[in-house]
């Protein structure tokens, strides 16, 4: 393994990529590569700078030339609690960062930092100062999950003052940080942006009217940072296209045209991106690789300044394509370096083949969401590189003599058998069907999802490599087999299968539905007839309901699909998908009927109540029904091993694991993060595991 490992290493990158690793000019410093990690949020903050620092720092190391932190808020007036920013409000804070910069420097990649004043669209909720804004018009005010309960305020003349006076003391403060790259953010309906909006702008000042004026701001705040910091940091912009692409120009074709020109080669770096956070990270369900060149390939002809942009990108061909059609300079991305941190190097290395891509699923994007440290589907590493001291490529190698079966090759069988092998292990992964992959294999065959099937490629595409791990295909295997086997471990990863079961909020079953014509997801994928109208109930929330009912919507004229929440697929506003999932779901005809609970079925019709009163009962015709909801264990083969005395007597409980949704059914990204943890913990006792925990420093 080690030495396949080597060679590996020893391969020589493809010439035609050579362009991907030019040196980039960006005003006073010069990046390494083309290879930009874009600022992004990882769920860390001020709070967790060392978490922030080996994430950030684990890019770099991948061969990242750039590493930019996430949005850090430059002011108490700009507090975007209970989110997670980073902040410089005060010399304090510069530490925090100083260890950040630091870890990316140690391997000789640019540190850029985006410096952020939300404006209107922060509620200041820990702070309670008054939001601002350019003419007291507020942005998200009224939009559920995000509302303030309080308007913002008009900015006056020493407001404007004052915010230039933060961008230039946080500037300073990020100059003595160590940083090379610093941002003005100036998209996404934040702070200077504000100004530039016509319907955000109603000033009759020297701020407003013009586009001239609208721009003042954001001029003097660049030009600010570039007498404060600009002798030996460069200056960026972040800069949102699409809202103003849509307003027509004076004298040019919009005023997004009007904007780059009008301040061309003052930034030392264009970064251009969506206005709109859930449209910038739209998942590979609804929107493909290099989706945003409308937003961005526009730039480059007004400025000769470098240019970056994202687009999910993670095929070097698509990248090359990119800055040979001189769309853009530099390589933007934010889901695909989590995803493989060491995306650069392995096509530096020619090991293109071996890029762990973003499968474009947004369970990252969701993280932000949750204000915790961002996790991916693809790499779980993501997050524990300094908690838990994972790496994402290397390993410690473990006793090459022990012989362990994994015995499932879903998400999280295939993750654990790719890790025993990368670290030595003599590996047995047991398949009963007759093609590896498990869930990922039925459910990369929904609309949307062919990305999905990443996840099973780029592990079997590694362990069939491995001359220490042993495939067997069609091959069930029982206790008794497992019991007369001379395994030092057992791993159990036989996945979950979806029921029929229907329970309340509260849990409770919900007696009464055993018939013939209600059906799992599991079924519908295996093919099953349906007889019509067909109606979905879905309690599960995430993506399986609406999947199923677009997959259903080609082959059945009336198709239902009810659920107990006030959404589609409630949970996907966490990951950007929500609105998408329902914009399809009008636009196939589907029937949707919101909260409403299901109570009876009888021979041609479903009975429902609205969540709101038990009392009030509607009837809707239904020749077939399908439970999404509740996901059961498949661990009848654990518990009898478990149960076997002869074989915990000679082998000990704790060499027999259970893993990924055979231990609790979730997400993919939550069986591969099973399978990785137990590869990587097999050997080790309890007490040996590490975890570190940020902690507060306590100043008097």
């Amino acid at each position: 393994t080690w030495v396949h490992f080597f060679v590996r290493i020893m391969m020589s990158r493809n010439s035609r990529y050579d362009i991907l690793f030019d040196p980039v000019k960006i005003g006073p410093v010069t990046a390494p590569n083309r290879f930009y990690q874009t600022p992004h949020a990882i769920g860390t903050g001020h709070q967790m700078p060392h978490i922030d620092a080996a994430m950030r720092e684990v890019r770099a190391e991948g061969g990242w030339g750039v590493v930019n932190t996430g949005y850090c808020s430059i002011h108490p007036s700009s507090d975007d609690s209970p989110l997670l920013p980073s902040r410089l409000w005060d010399d304090e804070d510069v530490r925090e960062h100083a260890l950040v910069v630091d870890a990316i420097h140690r391997h000789d990649s640019l540190a850029g930092i985006e410096l952020y004043h939300g404006g209107s669209s922060c509620a200041n909720k820990s702070t309670r100062i008054t939001p601002i804004s350019a003419s007291g018009v507020s942005i998200n005010s009224t939009y559920p999950g995000w509302i303030s309960l309080t308007q913002s305020r008009s900015m006056d003349h020493k407001d404007i003052a004052d915010m230039r006076s933060w961008y230039v003391d946080a500037a300073r403060r990020a100059k003595s940080a160590g940083f090379d790259i610093v941002y003005i953010y100036a998209g996404m309906s934040f702070g200077p942006y504000q100004f530039l909006l016509p319907w955000l702008n109603k000033r009759t000042d020297e701020y407003g009217g013009s586009l001239k004026n609208r721009v003042r701001l954001m001029r003097e705040i660049l030009e600010d940072m570039k007498e404060a910091i600009g002798d030996s940091c460069a200056v960026a912009i972040r800069f949102s296209s699409d809202d103003l692409l849509k307003v027509k120009g004076e004298k040019m074709e919009s005023e997004a045209h009007e904007i780059v020109s009008m301040l061309s080669d003052l930034p030392d770096l264009w970064d251009i991106k969506s206005s709109d956070w859930t449209v910038e990270t739209a998942s590979a369900r609804f929107v493909g690789e290099g989706a945003q060149e409308s937003w961005n390939s526009f730039a480059k002809s007004l400025t000769s300044k470098p240019v970056v942009g994202v687009g999910r990108f993670t095929s070097p061909d698509e990248m090359v394509r990119q800055i040979r059609n001189g769309i853009l300079d530099l390589i933007g991305a934010a889901r695909p370096s989590i995803a493989d941190p060491f995306l650069p190097k392995k096509i530096d290395e020619g090991r293109e083949d071996e890029i762990r891509e973003c499968i474009g699923c947004n369970i990252c994007v969701s993280c932000y969401h949750d204000s915790v440290p961002v996790r991916c589907t693809q790499n779980p590493t993501a997050g524990e590189e300094w908690r838990k001291d994972w790496h994402p490529e290397r390993i410690p190698l473990g006793d090459s003599k022990k012989k362990v079966l994994v015995v499932g090759s879903g998400p999280a069988g295939l993750e654990c058998s790719r890790v025993l092998g990368q670290r030595g292990f003599s590996v047995t992964l047991a398949e009963k069907k007759k093609e590896l992959g498990g869930r990922i294999i039925r459910e990369s065959g929904l609309p949307g999802l062919a990305s999905w099937i990443r996840v099973r490629d780029y592990r079997t595409s590694l362990i069939k490599t491995m001359p220490n791990i042993d495939i067997y295909l069609d091959s069930p295997i029982s206790s008794e087999d497992i019991n007369h086997s001379d395994y030092d471990q057992v791993v159990i990863a036989t996945g979950s299968r979806w029921s029929t079961d229907i329970l309340s909020d509260s849990g409770y079953p919900i007696p009464g539905f055993q018939n013939n014509r209600i059906f799992t997801p599991d079924q519908i994928l295996e093919g099953v007839t349906l007889l019509e109208p067909v109606v979905i109930y879905d309690f599960d929330h995430y993506y399986m309901g609406g999947c199923l009912a677009e997959l259903l919507r080609e082959r059945h004229k009336e198709i239902t699909l009810v659920t107990p929440a006030n959404a589609v697929s409630a949970w996907t506003s966490m990951n950007n998908e929500s609105w998408r999932i329902r914009s399809r779901m009008i636009e196939l005809e589907i029937e949707i009927l919101l909260e409403h609970y299901l109570i009876g079925m009888d021979e041609s019709h479903l009975q429902l109540t609205s969540i709101y009163n038990d009392s009030q009962i509607t009837t809707i015709e239904a020749g077939s029904l399908i439970i999404v909801g509740v996901r059961i264990a498949e661990d009848m083969l654990y518990k009898e091993l478990v149960a076997r005395s002869e074989f915990s007597e000679r082998s000990g409980l704790s060499n027999i694991k259970s893993i990924g949704d055979c231990v609790a059914p979730g997400t993919i990204a939550h069986a591969v993060y099973s399978g990785h943890e137990h590869g990587r913990n097999i050997d080790k006792e309890a007490s040996d595991i590490c975890y570190q925990v940020e902690r507060p420093s306590l100043h008097i």
